[in-house]
Protein backbone atom coordinates (compact mmCIF):
# COMPACT_ATOMS: atom_id res chain seq x y z
CA UNK A 1 0.00 0.00 0.00
CA UNK A 2 1.28 3.53 -0.73
CA UNK A 3 2.44 5.54 2.24
CA UNK A 4 0.27 8.41 3.43
CA UNK A 5 1.53 11.78 2.21
CA UNK A 6 2.59 14.34 4.77
CA UNK A 7 0.35 17.33 5.24
CA UNK A 8 1.68 20.51 3.63
CA UNK A 9 2.32 22.37 6.94
CA UNK A 10 4.20 19.35 8.31
CA UNK A 11 6.26 18.99 5.13
CA UNK A 12 7.16 22.71 5.27
CA UNK A 13 8.10 22.41 8.95
CA UNK A 14 10.35 19.40 8.31
CA UNK A 15 12.01 21.15 5.36
CA UNK A 16 12.60 24.28 7.45
CA UNK A 17 14.14 22.30 10.28
CA UNK A 18 16.44 20.42 7.89
CA UNK A 19 17.64 23.71 6.35
CA UNK A 20 18.29 25.21 9.80
CA UNK A 21 20.23 22.11 10.84
CA UNK A 22 22.32 22.27 7.66
CA UNK A 23 23.10 25.95 8.33
CA UNK A 24 24.04 25.13 11.93
CA UNK A 25 26.37 22.30 10.88
CA UNK A 26 27.91 24.54 8.22
CA UNK A 27 28.54 27.29 10.79
CA UNK A 28 30.09 24.87 13.31
CA UNK A 29 32.38 23.26 10.72
CA UNK A 30 33.52 26.65 9.42
CA UNK A 31 34.07 28.14 12.88
CA UNK A 32 36.21 25.13 13.86
CA UNK A 33 38.33 25.49 10.73
CA UNK A 34 37.33 22.06 9.48
CA UNK A 35 36.49 23.40 6.00
CA UNK A 36 39.73 25.30 5.56
CA UNK A 37 41.26 28.52 6.82
CA UNK A 38 39.00 31.57 6.42
CA UNK A 39 36.16 29.45 5.03
CA UNK A 40 32.98 31.51 5.57
CA UNK A 41 30.27 30.20 7.84
CA UNK A 42 26.56 30.32 7.21
CA UNK A 43 26.14 33.44 9.39
CA UNK A 44 28.65 35.47 7.37
CA UNK A 45 27.15 34.20 4.10
CA UNK A 46 23.61 35.14 5.14
CA UNK A 47 24.82 38.58 6.22
CA UNK A 48 26.32 39.13 2.78
CA UNK A 49 23.19 37.79 1.11
CA UNK A 50 21.02 40.22 3.07
CA UNK A 51 23.32 43.08 2.08
CA UNK A 52 23.09 42.19 -1.62
CA UNK A 53 19.33 41.78 -1.44
CA UNK A 54 18.90 45.14 0.31
CA UNK A 55 19.76 46.87 -2.98
CA UNK A 56 19.84 44.14 -5.65
CA UNK A 57 19.48 46.25 -8.81
CA UNK A 58 22.20 48.89 -8.59
CA UNK A 59 24.33 49.58 -11.65
CA UNK A 60 27.70 51.26 -11.16
CA UNK A 61 29.24 50.05 -14.40
CA UNK A 62 29.75 46.70 -16.16
CA UNK A 63 31.94 45.28 -13.38
CA UNK A 64 29.85 46.57 -10.49
CA UNK A 65 26.27 45.35 -10.86
CA UNK A 66 23.81 44.31 -8.18
CA UNK A 67 23.09 40.64 -7.76
CA UNK A 68 19.52 41.18 -8.97
CA UNK A 69 20.74 42.98 -12.09
CA UNK A 70 23.09 40.10 -12.87
CA UNK A 71 20.29 37.61 -12.28
CA UNK A 72 17.99 39.45 -14.71
CA UNK A 73 20.73 39.39 -17.36
CA UNK A 74 21.08 35.63 -16.96
CA UNK A 75 17.31 35.10 -16.99
CA UNK A 76 17.00 37.15 -20.18
CA UNK A 77 19.60 35.04 -21.96
CA UNK A 78 18.06 31.82 -20.71
CA UNK A 79 14.50 32.74 -21.68
CA UNK A 80 15.48 33.85 -25.20
CA UNK A 81 17.65 30.83 -25.93
CA UNK A 82 15.20 28.46 -24.27
CA UNK A 83 12.18 29.88 -26.13
CA UNK A 84 13.96 29.49 -29.47
CA UNK A 85 14.84 25.91 -28.54
CA UNK A 86 11.22 25.08 -27.72
CA UNK A 87 10.00 26.67 -30.98
CA UNK A 88 12.34 24.36 -32.88
CA UNK A 89 12.17 21.23 -30.71
CA UNK A 90 8.39 20.80 -30.48
CA UNK A 91 7.60 20.90 -34.23
CA UNK A 92 10.64 18.78 -35.10
CA UNK A 93 9.76 16.32 -32.32
CA UNK A 94 6.20 16.04 -33.63
CA UNK A 95 7.51 15.44 -37.14
CA UNK A 96 10.01 12.82 -35.96
CA UNK A 97 7.29 11.06 -33.98
CA UNK A 98 4.87 10.75 -36.91
CA UNK A 99 7.33 10.16 -39.76
CA UNK A 100 9.90 7.37 -39.98
CA UNK A 101 11.67 9.29 -42.76
CA UNK A 102 12.03 12.32 -40.49
CA UNK A 103 13.19 10.10 -37.62
CA UNK A 104 15.89 8.51 -39.79
CA UNK A 105 16.99 11.94 -40.97
CA UNK A 106 17.09 13.68 -37.60
CA UNK A 107 18.22 10.85 -35.31
CA UNK A 108 21.91 10.85 -36.41
CA UNK A 109 22.20 14.55 -35.55
CA UNK A 110 20.51 14.03 -32.18
CA UNK A 111 22.79 11.12 -31.27
CA UNK A 112 25.90 12.98 -32.44
CA UNK A 113 25.23 16.41 -30.92
CA UNK A 114 23.33 15.56 -27.73
CA UNK A 115 26.36 14.19 -25.79
CA UNK A 116 28.55 17.22 -26.57
CA UNK A 117 29.16 19.52 -23.62
CA UNK A 118 27.39 22.84 -24.18
CA UNK A 119 30.55 24.71 -23.22
CA UNK A 120 32.30 23.16 -26.21
CA UNK A 121 30.10 25.40 -28.37
CA UNK A 122 31.35 28.59 -26.69
CA UNK A 123 34.39 29.11 -28.96
CA UNK A 124 32.25 28.38 -32.03
CA UNK A 125 29.62 30.89 -30.92
CA UNK A 126 32.21 33.58 -30.17
CA UNK A 127 33.86 33.04 -33.56
CA UNK A 128 30.58 33.14 -35.51
CA UNK A 129 28.68 35.86 -33.64
CA UNK A 130 31.55 37.98 -32.28
CA UNK A 131 29.15 38.95 -29.50
CA UNK A 132 28.93 37.58 -25.96
CA UNK A 133 25.16 38.12 -25.70
CA UNK A 134 24.37 36.18 -28.88
CA UNK A 135 26.89 33.50 -27.92
CA UNK A 136 25.19 32.97 -24.57
CA UNK A 137 21.80 32.65 -26.25
CA UNK A 138 23.26 30.25 -28.82
CA UNK A 139 24.78 28.02 -26.12
CA UNK A 140 21.48 27.94 -24.24
CA UNK A 141 19.65 27.04 -27.44
CA UNK A 142 21.97 24.21 -28.41
CA UNK A 143 21.96 22.71 -24.90
CA UNK A 144 18.23 22.89 -24.22
CA UNK A 145 16.80 21.81 -27.57
CA UNK A 146 17.48 18.06 -27.18
CA UNK A 147 15.43 17.07 -24.10
CA UNK A 148 12.27 18.70 -25.44
CA UNK A 149 12.76 17.25 -28.93
CA UNK A 150 13.39 13.72 -27.65
CA UNK A 151 10.49 13.77 -25.17
CA UNK A 152 8.11 15.15 -27.79
CA UNK A 153 9.07 12.47 -30.33
CA UNK A 154 8.76 9.75 -27.67
CA UNK A 155 5.33 11.01 -26.65
CA UNK A 156 4.07 10.97 -30.25
CA UNK A 157 5.37 7.45 -30.86
CA UNK A 158 3.68 6.28 -27.64
CA UNK A 159 0.18 7.53 -28.53
CA UNK A 160 -2.50 4.86 -28.47
CA UNK A 161 -3.04 3.92 -32.15
CA UNK A 162 -6.78 3.69 -31.51
CA UNK A 163 -6.90 7.48 -31.01
CA UNK A 164 -5.47 8.03 -34.49
CA UNK A 165 -7.77 5.41 -36.03
CA UNK A 166 -10.83 7.09 -34.55
CA UNK A 167 -9.63 10.46 -35.82
CA UNK A 168 -9.14 9.10 -39.35
CA UNK A 169 -12.50 7.32 -39.30
CA UNK A 170 -14.18 10.63 -38.48
CA UNK A 171 -12.54 12.23 -41.51
CA UNK A 172 -10.18 14.53 -39.66
CA UNK A 173 -7.33 16.00 -41.68
CA UNK A 174 -3.70 15.40 -40.65
CA UNK A 175 -3.41 18.95 -39.36
CA UNK A 176 -6.61 18.66 -37.31
CA UNK A 177 -5.48 15.27 -35.99
CA UNK A 178 -2.20 16.78 -34.81
CA UNK A 179 -3.91 19.77 -33.17
CA UNK A 180 -6.87 17.94 -31.62
CA UNK A 181 -5.43 14.49 -30.88
CA UNK A 182 -1.64 14.36 -31.00
CA UNK A 183 -0.79 17.62 -29.20
CA UNK A 184 -3.11 17.09 -26.20
CA UNK A 185 -1.91 13.50 -25.88
CA UNK A 186 1.79 14.39 -25.89
CA UNK A 187 1.53 17.60 -23.85
CA UNK A 188 2.71 15.87 -20.63
CA UNK A 189 5.78 14.59 -22.50
CA UNK A 190 6.42 18.01 -24.04
CA UNK A 191 6.24 19.70 -20.64
CA UNK A 192 8.51 17.05 -19.10
CA UNK A 193 11.06 17.74 -21.84
CA UNK A 194 10.67 21.50 -21.39
CA UNK A 195 11.22 21.10 -17.65
CA UNK A 196 14.45 19.17 -18.23
CA UNK A 197 15.53 21.68 -20.86
CA UNK A 198 15.01 24.60 -18.49
CA UNK A 199 17.08 22.87 -15.81
CA UNK A 200 19.85 22.27 -18.34
CA UNK A 201 19.71 25.86 -19.58
CA UNK A 202 19.97 27.24 -16.05
CA UNK A 203 22.96 25.00 -15.32
CA UNK A 204 24.76 25.96 -18.51
CA UNK A 205 24.32 29.73 -18.37
CA UNK A 206 26.18 30.03 -15.05
CA UNK A 207 29.24 28.26 -16.43
CA UNK A 208 29.07 30.05 -19.78
CA UNK A 209 28.86 33.51 -18.22
CA UNK A 210 32.13 32.99 -16.37
CA UNK A 211 33.76 33.36 -19.80
CA UNK A 212 31.24 35.68 -21.48
CA UNK A 213 31.08 38.46 -18.87
CA UNK A 214 28.02 39.90 -17.08
CA UNK A 215 25.27 37.80 -15.57
CA UNK A 216 25.18 35.75 -12.39
CA UNK A 217 27.95 33.42 -13.61
CA UNK A 218 30.28 36.36 -14.19
CA UNK A 219 29.32 37.69 -10.77
CA UNK A 220 30.63 34.46 -9.20
CA UNK A 221 33.82 34.58 -11.23
CA UNK A 222 34.38 38.23 -10.34
CA UNK A 223 33.90 37.52 -6.64
CA UNK A 224 36.37 34.65 -6.89
CA UNK A 225 38.92 37.06 -8.34
CA UNK A 226 38.18 39.26 -5.32
CA UNK A 227 38.62 36.21 -3.03
CA UNK A 228 35.17 36.82 -1.57
CA UNK A 229 33.77 33.38 -0.78
CA UNK A 230 30.77 34.70 1.20
CA UNK A 231 29.58 36.56 -1.91
CA UNK A 232 30.05 33.43 -4.00
CA UNK A 233 27.88 31.44 -1.60
CA UNK A 234 25.31 34.24 -1.60
CA UNK A 235 25.15 34.02 -5.41
CA UNK A 236 24.87 30.22 -5.24
CA UNK A 237 21.85 30.58 -2.95
CA UNK A 238 20.25 33.07 -5.37
CA UNK A 239 20.91 30.72 -8.31
CA UNK A 240 19.40 27.80 -6.42
CA UNK A 241 16.26 29.70 -5.43
CA UNK A 242 15.74 31.00 -8.98
CA UNK A 243 16.21 27.53 -10.42
CA UNK A 244 13.80 26.08 -7.89
CA UNK A 245 11.12 28.65 -8.76
CA UNK A 246 11.51 27.95 -12.49
CA UNK A 247 11.20 24.23 -11.84
CA UNK A 248 8.11 24.77 -9.70
CA UNK A 249 6.41 26.59 -12.58
CA UNK A 250 6.92 23.62 -14.88
CA UNK A 251 5.89 21.21 -12.15
CA UNK A 252 2.60 23.10 -11.82
CA UNK A 253 2.07 23.00 -15.59
CA UNK A 254 2.79 19.27 -15.69
CA UNK A 255 0.11 18.64 -13.08
CA UNK A 256 -2.43 20.62 -15.10
CA UNK A 257 -1.77 18.53 -18.21
CA UNK A 258 -1.29 15.17 -16.47
CA UNK A 259 -4.19 13.36 -18.11
CA UNK A 260 -5.18 10.01 -16.65
CA UNK A 261 -6.76 7.99 -19.43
Amino acid sequence: MPENRLSKPLAIAISSVSILLALLVWQILASQGLLGKNFPGSVKTLQELIWWLSDPFFNNGPNDLGIGTNLLISLRRVLIGYSLAVLVAVPVGLLVGVSQIAESSVNPFVQLLKPISPLAWLPIGLFVFRDSELTGIFVIFISSVWPTLINTAFGVSSINPDFLKVSRSLGASKFRTIVKVVLPAVMPNILAGMRISMGTAWLVIVAAEMLLGSGIGYFIWNEWNNLSLPNIFAAIIVIGVAGMLLDQVFGWLQKRFDYQI
